[in-house]
């Protein structure tokens, strides 16, 4: 992530701040060396959420900035269960997304009964209520989660025909649009090759995102990258995505006009006469997906999906798990192993079909 894009997160983030309760963002000031950006936005708002609950449920005061430390301390098991309901029930989160926001609050919990002291060197809750409240249990195997992914991936026969659907056909489908039409024709070589090189190297939204022009290896069909655990390396992409980020790099100064310092690769079209180029964010190179995807025939296509994508061909064609982990830069190799069961299914039905 550049400096500018980390720029504009922590401001975010410290605006977020400013309307949430003082050791709040005390908590966040400790964690900005060990989390990435993304990561402590999401918690602001999985704590603007949990404030304003206690506020409108009068547990506090008129305002979530105003929410006592006392407040915390005295809230009951049973509270935060109705709490997670409501996030459930009100707000429709799945478990996981419950199980996210469980998370941040047991580490904000933990860090005011832990390890923030007073100057009286004393923690500032006594009682964590938290560390009393259980995850939801994930009881999916790795088998059910691949079950879930099969529907929402392409195949090896779609890889060239959504490509050529984002190149050409979706022009071709919206050509009495005259808005739609021309904002294709001019961003056309930029979404094709966003689209060819997550399905020729498998990159996670964020690492798409935060990709510069000098992190290219034309030559040797390689991107620099900063993973997960703001780990740096070097991933392969394929012949196609080569071709389309070529098409798209001869075309991006004359089309974008770019200043000299800025040196993103995917920029976002410029707004107004005078409109100021900027990177492309990840909610941007979503939406752009989730578009092509619809007007595709399969709106669940998403960019995690077209990154599933590239792993089941990877693992079809390649069979070699711990390259693919290394590829898609899985912590652990029991992710990876996903993959595994989505082609043992494949194979189940074509030895089925030789019945037929």
């Amino acid at each position: 992530m550049d400096k500018i894009t980390k720029s504009h997160y922590m401001s975010r983030i410290d605006e977020k701040l400013t309307d949430l309760p003082w050791y709040v963002a005390e908590y966040i000031d400790t964690r900005k060396r060990k989390l990435s950006h993304t990561t402590l936005l999401n918690y602001c708002h999985d704590y603007i959420i949990f404030f304003d609950w206690l506020v409108a449920e009068r547990f506090a005061a008129s305002s979530r900035k105003e929410v006592e430390l006392s407040v915390l301390e005295k809230l009951t098991v049973r509270e935060i269960e109705s709490f997670l309901t409501f996030l459930e029930y009100q707000l429709s989160n799945s478990k996981l997304t419950i199980n996210r926001k469980l998370s941040a609050l047991k580490s904000l919990f933990d860090y005011l009964q832990n390890k923030a002291e007073t100057v009286e060197l004393k923690p500032y809750l006594e009682r964590n209520v938290m560390a009393k409240i259980e995850f939801n249990a994930m009881k999916e195997t790795q088998e059910t989660i691949a079950n879930r992914i099969e529907g929402k991936i392409l195949r090896a026969d779609d890889f060239e025909l959504f490509r050529q659907f984002v190149a050409y056909d979706f022009g071709a489908q919206n050509r009495d649009n005259k808005r739609l039409y021309q904002f294709h024709e001019f961003n056309r070589e930029r979404d094709t090759a966003i689209v060819s090189l997550i399905l020729g190297s498998g990159l996670r939204l964020s690492e798409v995102a935060g990709i510069n022009l000098e992190d290219l290896d034309m030559n040797k069909g390689l991107v620099r990258v900063i993973r997960k655990g703001n780990k740096e390396q070097y991933v392969y992409f394929s012949e196609q995505a080569k071709a389309d980020l070529d098409n798209y790099i001869k075309v991006r100064e004359a089309r974008y006009k770019p200043e000299k310092s800025e040196t993103y690769l995917f920029l976002a079209a410029p707004i107004g006469r005078k409109g100021k180029n900027r990177r492309l964010t990840p909610r941007s190179i979503e939406k752009l997906i989730e578009k092509y995807a619809t007007a595709y025939g399969k709106p669940a296509l998403t960019v995690h999906s077209l990154r599933h994508s590239f792993a089941t061909r990877y693992h079809q064609e390649n069979n070699d798990v711990p390259r693919l982990r290394n590829q898609l830069g899985h912590s652990s190799i029991q992710t990876t192993m996903i993959y595994t069961h989505l082609t043992d299914e494949e194979m189940r039905k074509a030895v089925n079909n030789m019945d037929k």
